[in-house]
């Protein structure tokens, strides 16, 4: 009997979080360890997933399916092609680091570790999930704990206004993207919800055209694509820690991969007739999303700017349809997630010690937490796409496609790398450098080991992908030729 990993990855978060909930608040450390242990098995889970899945085979593996509402066309069916491989194992580190950083979270841990892990099961089932139904439901599952993480756990300043506009901008997408999936389901004729059996359904040109923007934009607003952008940087800015490392390491990678499975992969020809407009609004996120980053003060900008910016890099990999571009997007994806994922937690790390995120109130962390700045570097140098980095590795391939199709995007999207290394560059100066300010010099101390554990491999992981790119890209590369069977690029 195969056993049901998928299933332990998006159910057990969920049914952890329950229990969470059912626990007396006074049972603090009880709690945290709940939340610890189902994380460590999710981890596990997640690498069990990536090594079983074999990349020579194209289409989907580790199918688990059963009749869930047959009247309705829904069923209960998880498995993964090499994207969702791949986002699972991220998703897994990702999710294990946000538990391990909010160790020592004080205010209702109770509810806070439910939501966390309400959040993880979210993100597990959307990249599991083979019926649109059931994909949509994990979807929304995010949105509730989301906000209420930011306006209850979030920074006081701006988490109420962060919290709302997350939410609506969220919902707007979500509202498209169900109009889109109730369009497909009654188009289809197949009276189902099953994704693989809506791969094969033929949809019609003029359908395709009209039906695409509701799919592709409705999920990319949870993806960042402008002018849909700016709830990133409020509701990363406004969250607290763990969050911010999934809404930026994770959730937004979840817009993406769900306006690829549902949109790209089901509409092949709409992706076709607007990828024009979705290569000019992602060339946009990419520059204007490094130029904003570049003149923030606040520590937490810089990096919420900074995803919308690579998130721009995925829409442009996928929008080219090419071999290249496509496992790049899928490259981006990944080191994206963990990239943003490390530079959130060590920022948290700073605030959490300096009790302030103003760039020009820090300097001379370095002495304190030395650890704390060589990740953030690492983390750097992924971003300026540096060789030997995953950053690299991810950014070339998109390049390439991009300059098949579009050399002008190609062009016009490499002057971030310029910028990204200029912010990069100012921010570590500044913060980690030079003489302690007297106002935060005695709050100031070394991370914690669990901090440093997290520092540790989410920076070796990103090494190990730049140093042997042979761990990711055949996985990513099944993906992608699964994608392009679809499209007719194969």
């Amino acid at each position: 009997m195969q056993i049901p990993y998928l299933s332990i990855l998006a159910l057990l978060p969920l049914a952890a979080g329950i229990i969470v909930l059912l626990l007396p608040a006074s049972r603090r450390d009880l709690i945290r360890w709940i939340a610890l242990v189902v994380s460590s098995v999710t981890l596990l889970v997640s690498i069990v997933v990536f090594v079983s899945f074999d990349p020579s085979i194209d289409g989907y593996q580790l199918e688990e399916k059963f009749n869930w509402l047959p009247s309705l066309g829904i069923s209960y069916h998880m498995g993964v092609d090499g994207f969702g491989a791949a986002m699972e194992l991220m998703a897994g580190l990702v999710v294990f680091s946000g538990v391990m950083v909010s160790w020592k979270v004080e205010d209702r841990p109770r509810e806070f570790f439910a939501y966390l892990l309400f959040l993880a099961s979210s993100v597990f089932g959307v990249f599991g999930s083979l019926d649109l139904f059931l994909l949509f439901f994990f979807f929304e599952l995010a949105v509730f704990p989301k906000y209420l993480m930011i306006i209850l756990w979030g920074y006081p300043k701006t988490r109420e206004y962060g919290g709302m506009k997350l939410t609506l901008y969220l919902y707007l997408g979500s509202i498209l993207a169900f109009i889109g999936v109730l369009a497909i389901y009654f188009a289809s004729g197949l009276r189902t919800f099953d994704l693989p059996a809506l791969e094969q359904a033929g949809f019609g040109l003029n359908f395709q055209k009209l039906w695409f923007p509701f799919i592709f934009i409705g999920f990319g607003v949870l993806g960042g694509l402008f002018p849909f952008h700016s709830w990133a940087p409020a509701g990363h800015v406004a969250a607290p820690t763990a969050v911010s490392m999934l809404l930026a390491g994770v959730e937004m990678k979840v817009g993406v991969f769900a306006a690829l499975r549902a949109g790209l992969m089901l509409l092949p020809d709409g992706m076709r007739f607007w990828a024009t407009l979705i290569l000019v609004l992602a060339t946009i996120n990419v520059v204007y999303g490094a130029f904003i980053a570049m003149i923030q003060k606040d520590f937490k900008y810089v990096i919420g700017f900074s995803s919308v910016s690579h998130m721009g890099l995925v829409f442009i990999g996928l929008a080219t349809l090419t071999p290249e571009g496509l496992t790049g997007a899928g490259l981006q994806m990944f080191s994206h997630g963990i990239m943003t994922a490390l530079f959130f937690a060590v920022v948290g790390m700073v605030y959490d010690r300096a009790h302030t995120r103003n760039i020009g109130e820090l300097g001379g962390l370095f002495k304190h937490m030395p650890l704390a700045m060589l990740g953030f570097v690492v983390g750097g140098l992924v971003s300026m796409g540096m060789p030997g980095f995953s950053g690299f590795i991810a950014e070339m391939p998109i390049y390439m496609g991009a300059w098949k199709t579009a050399p002008v995007v190609a062009i016009i999207s490499a002057i971030s790398i310029v910028i990204t290394a200029a912010y990069i560059l100012l921010v570590v100066r500044r913060v980690f450098f030079g003489e302690v300010p007297d106002a935060i010099k005695p709050g100031l101390s070394d991370i914690s080991i669990r901090d440093k554990i997290v520092v540790v491999m989410l920076s070796l992981v990103m090494i190990v992908l730049g140093v042997i790119p042979s761990t990711l890209v055949p996985v990513i590369e099944a993906g992608a030729r699964h994608i392009l069977v679809l499209t007719g690029g194969a």
